[in-house]
């Protein structure tokens, strides 16, 4: 062990070459402040032409080295990499041309000095006043494997977070970035004079799908296009010629006859894409390998300077992809992809995107699958996080993610436990109980996490009301440990909380009483709403704005719009009508994927919100066709059901509704039929009725059948895909 004592400390300079470069430069500063925090003493800086000294730190190329005869090996070290050795009293600090040195720098003070940069406003920096005690010899370097880190998170935004922790930003070297066809060639500037331009979906050119990328035409205005914008921006070295994030590939002759050779519709895109790459030889073009395109072609490589962009977005997060058997078919296309070029870059997801405050344990996964993203030649690598601000566990998330991009090999475990150390103080022990908890359960239900999901979908799993019950001990706990004499870290305690708060919330939609439900019966025999829910709910809102929580869902609904809407829900008490609780018979199935409360969920007498994950039962590309018994004859004059449209999720309302009663349950005598009042191409998210007024008749059984568009219109983004309709109750008065 070396041993600084604090009268040696101030006589340590830092030493930078004379015309030291910009990131040198910041290096020595950034040593300048940090040593200054952690003794007191401020080294100065000079440059390698001033005297020596018996102590000192020397920071990237400089006279020193080679006084010294220290042979570095710079080629090695690459961009980013750096080397920390002693040589007697001094110690080197230097890495590769980009900036290794900072990098180095921040290396030293972290792994020999335990400084930790958790977030923006939570570090740690030892104070050693007394002197430093260091390794008698040290001789470590460090070059990334992964030479492309960027951590798509609100905390990596920050500059100093972002060097600290050695993470990259495609705004920087990236002229267009993804999803570029349009832009490129825009269908408003070209489709009316020229819609052979654009995809021929179904026998029908479409603006809103891919282009046509057979087209001699495509080529040479999409080449004209980008050859504009990289004039405009010549220090750009990559440049994205990619699919539009939408379905509706070309299907003209052309088109697939390439796509049927290659058997993949990669095969039209790469053929395209390796043209282009040719007018660009000094740049490198970058496509996607997403949804539809993702499988490699059979015959056709890459291009020596195109870029590949594989993207994991149907994947499984609760086992690891190497050995998930249903990511059987990406291993494939991975392995493939890597047999054909070494320029892959993976855009990876990592959070729940349809619930950003949704508890989402997928921590044990994200180490093997960098690991094995690394081993199927990925030199790039984007983790898709929380575009908002907040996000369930995202500080912890953000931290293990950054060090695993630098060092794909490192202990996950290790540093989920130096985080949560470092950031929940004495609330630690609990908080990794929890966490370890949930991953626990999680594995034991042998169930998946998606992306998509929601905290409804794992009630008899890792959400489920035991085990919710168990996590909210636990943070009882955690906040008790921690007490109000710390109020900063028992708010970073209620924050981590917030997903169980959010999570109780979203499940209660789907329960009418009982345990966790929204409602009660009141002493008159009506329904109101639960105190605890309204409770939970202002809680819920006042936290994530105290946080700053900008979004609860991606791209939409902030805090106060999620209170405003669950607000709305409440008023919408359970229906008491004479198809409660009465059986259905399904004669067009449910679809699996949205299946609410299962066969009850028509006349359970819960109404649904906007938001067609609870309580709403859907249908994919077929009508809705149910008959309600009434177990007796009733005499009923109104039959309804409310329908959601939003466009975006490809959900339509029906074209019309048929209503129908019988005594018997085979002769029917017809009601109305109803159209939709609605517009097709309505935006947003909204709720109608479809409902028959009569003159009273006695009747058992209800029919109600929505017929569906079942296909996506031609000007909608998914034309020619199936659509969906969805109901929640039928109410029958």
């Amino acid at each position: 062990m070396r041993v600084i004592g604090p009268e040696e400390i101030r006589d340590v300079q830092i030493v930078i070459a004379a015309a030291a470069t910009d990131v040198e430069g910041r290096a020595a500063d950034e040593l300048q402040n940090y040593m200054r925090l952690i003794t007191g003493v401020e080294f100065p800086i000079v440059a390698d032409s001033a005297p020596r000294r018996d102590r000192e730190i020397l920071l990237g190329r400089n006279r020193r080295l080679d006084e010294l005869g220290i042979v570095v090996d710079w080629q090695a070290l690459a961009e980013d990499g750096f080397t920390i050795r002693t040589e007697g009293e001094r110690i080197a600090i230097f890495g590769g041309s980009h900036m290794g040195t900072l990098y180095g720098v921040y290396g030293f003070l972290e792994d020999f000095l335990d400084c930790r940069f958790y977030t923006p406003e939570v570090r740690v920096i030892p104070r050693r006043e007394r002197g430093l005690q260091l390794p008698a010899n040290i001789d470590t370097t460090q070059v990334p494997v992964v030479k492309f880190r960027e951590l798509y998170y609100t905390i990596a935004r920050d500059p100093e977070y972002s060097a600290w922790h050695k993470l990259d930003h495609h705004d920087t070297d990236w002229g267009m970035w993804v999803h570029t066809f349009h832009p490129l060639l825009a269908p408003d500037d070209y489709f009316e004079e020229h819609p052979e331009y654009f995809s021929l979906v179904k026998g029908k050119r479409i603006p809103n799908g891919q282009l046509c990328l057979t087209d001699e035409g495509v080529f040479r205005i999409l080449v004209g296009n980008l050859r504009k914008r990289i004039v405009g921006n010549p220090q750009a070295q990559y440049w994205s010629v990619s699919q539009n994030d939408t379905f509706g590939y070309c299907e003209c002759d052309r088109c697939a006859a390439v796509n049927q050779r290659e058997g993949t519709p990669m095969g039209s895109i790469l053929e395209f894409v390796n043209r282009v790459a040719a007018e660009f030889p000094d740049k490198t073009i970058s496509t996607l390998a997403y949804q539809y395109s993702r499988p490699a072609p059979a015959h056709l490589k890459p291009a020596d300077n195109v870029n590949i962009v594989l993207c994991t977005i149907e994947l499984n997060r609760s086992r690891p992809i190497a050995t998930d058997a249903g990511a059987a078919s990406f291993r494939k296309d991975m392995e493939d992809w890597a047999r054909i070029t070494d320029n892959i870059l993976i855009w990876d997801y990592v959070i729940q995107f349809s619930n950003l405050v949704s508890p989402f344990p997928n921590l044990r996964v994200l180490q093997p699958n960098l690991r094995y993203f690394v081993d199927n030649h990925a030199v790039a690598i984007f983790q898709q996080g929380n575009r908002e601000v907040g996000g369930e566990f995202s500080e912890l998330r953000a931290y293990v993610i950054a060090k695993l991009l630098w060092n794909p090999d490192a202990d996950a475990e290790a540093l989920v436990d130096d985080f949560i150390s470092g950031y929940y103080g004495e609330a630690a022990a609990f908080i990794r109980q929890y966490v370890d908890l949930m991953h626990d359960t999680l594995t034991a239900s042998g169930k998946g996490l998606s992306i998509f999901g929601n905290p409804h979908a794992p009630t008899d799993g890792y959400l489920s009301p035991d085990m919710m019950a168990e996590y909210n001990r636990v943070f009882d706990g955690a906040e008790a440990a921690v007490g109000k004499d710390q109020p900063e870290v028992l708010q970073r305690v209620r924050i981590a909380r917030l997903p169980l708060n959010y999570a109780m919330l979203e499940q209660a939609k789907s329960r009418v009483a009982g345990a966790g439900g929204m409602f009660r019966k009141d002493s008159g025999g009506g329904w109101e709403v639960r105190p605890e829910i309204r409770r939970r709910l202002e809680l819920f809102t006042e936290l994530c704005n105290l946080r700053g929580v900008s979004r609860v869902t991606e791209w939409h609904t902030t805090p106060d719009e999620y209170r405003e809407r669950f607000l709305k829900l409440l008023e919408r008490t359970p229906l008491d009508h004479l198809a409660s609780g009465r059986p259905v018979d399904f004669r067009t199935p449910y679809s699996p994927k949205y299946p609410a409360a299962g066969d009850q969920t028509l006349t359970d007498g819960l109404r649904g919100p906007l938001d067609h994950s609870f309580n709403w039962l859907g249908f994919e590309g077929s009508d809705m066709e149910v008959v309600v018994n009434l177990r007796e004859p009733r005499t009923i004059s109104r039959v309804s059901a409310d329908f959601l449209q939003t466009i975006g999720s490809w959900i339509f309302l029906p074209e019309r509704v048929v209503f129908e009663v019988s005594t018997d349950g085979e002769h029917y005598q017809p009601l109305a039929e109803v159209g939709r009042q609605a517009e097709e191409r309505e935006g947003g998210t909204f709720a109608e009725t479809f409902a028959a007024d009569f003159a009273p008749l006695e009747a058992r059984y209800v029919s109600v059948r929505g017929v569906s568009r079942k296909t996506c219109p031609d000007w909608h983004i998914g034309a020619g895909g199936p659509s969906w309709i969805f109901t929640d109750e039928i109410v029958v008065q």
